[in-house]
Formats: C-alpha cells, sequence, structure tokens
C-alpha cells in the first residue's frame, strides 16, 4: 500500500517543502509526499532548496501552492495531514478527500530567522533534520498490524518529540 501525506504550512515555502523532499526521499515507495500553503507565497524559499541538496536530496519540482488544490476533484486521496506550523495548525481546513488522518508537527519557521548567511543555513539544517526524525519515526509504525486509533496515537506523539 502506498500512503499519500500532505504537509502544510501558512506559505508553503520552506518547512512543508522539506517535509515534502524527506519523506519522498525517505518513503521507499510506501509514502508520497506533498505540501501546501494555507496562504501561499508563491515561491519556495532558496535557504528550503539548499538545504534538501545539502541532504543529497533533488532540489527542483517543488513550488508553493494553496491547500485548495488537494481538496479538489481529482487530488490525490490522502491517507495524513501534518501541519507542520502553528499557525496553519489553527485554521480551518478544506475538506480533505479520503478523511485523513491529521496531527500537529510544529517546528519554528527557519524563514523568519535574522542572521549571517552561515547562521540561516545553520537553522535551516536543525529544522530539517527535526522533521526527518518525525519522518523516520512514522515510517517506523508498523501500519500494517496497528488499527487506526493506535496510528493516530502514534503520529500525534511524534509531533511532541
Amino acid at each position: 500500500m502506498t500512503y499519500n501525506v500532505l504537509f502544510v504550512c501558512t506559505h508553503n515555502s520552506a518547512r512543508s517543502v522539506l517535509a515534502e523532499g524527506l519523506l519522498n526521499s525517505l518513503g521507499g515507495g510506501h509514502f508520497v509526499g506533498y505540501s501546501a500553503g494555507s496562504h501561499p507565497a508563491g515561491a519556495v524559499n532558496p535557504q528550503a532548496l539548499q538545504t534538501l541538496e545539502r541532504m543529497r536530496i533533488p532540489s527542483d519540482g517543488f513550488r508553493s501552492k494553496d491547500w485548495a488544490e488537494f481538496a479538489q476533484p481529482g487530488a490525490p486521496e490522502l491517507d495524513f495531514v501534518f501541519t507542520v506550523c502553528d499557525n496553519a495548525a489553527g485554521e480551518v481546513c478544506p475538506v480533505w478527500p479520503g478523511q485523513p488522518m491529521t496531527a500537529h508537527w510544529g517546528v519554528a519557521d527557519p524563514a523568519a530567522f535574522q542572521g549571517s548567511d552561515e547562521q540561516t543555513a545553520q537553522v535551516f539544517w536543525d529544522t530539517a533534520l527535526v522533521l526527518k526524525r518525525r519522518i523516520e519515526l512514522m515510517l517506523a509504525l508498523p501500519m500494517a498490524s496497528l488499527d487506526q486509533l493506535a496510528i493516530r496515537r502514534e503520529i500525534k506523539a511524534i509531533g511532541t518529540r
């Protein structure tokens, strides 16, 4: 089985893009990652793309898009939706096809950081590592042997790690 996962952030320019790239790299074809924003910036933060490249993850093809795309007919049926920023977690989300399980995996916005280029690169790297650890924890779950209640509990707990 392949699971479709949507990562949501307000601007869909950094955290959600990092999570999408990480999941598609680590998911082994069993998980497909997508990202979207409630108020997309219209462009992906260049530092997010550079961070993916540093992690040896392809950085092409990413775009900042509205979460409404994933509530339209013909959109992928979602199994999971994770908010990765506190603002998006507090917004009223569209009705997602497939009635996905949801959880909040909030992390600080690296794009809001003000500092030197080197410091900014480190903040993006640290954010990517937090997301990578959470994604690896999700990928390690024995999905086939857990009931939906157990999966819901586990994915919510991952957001606190």
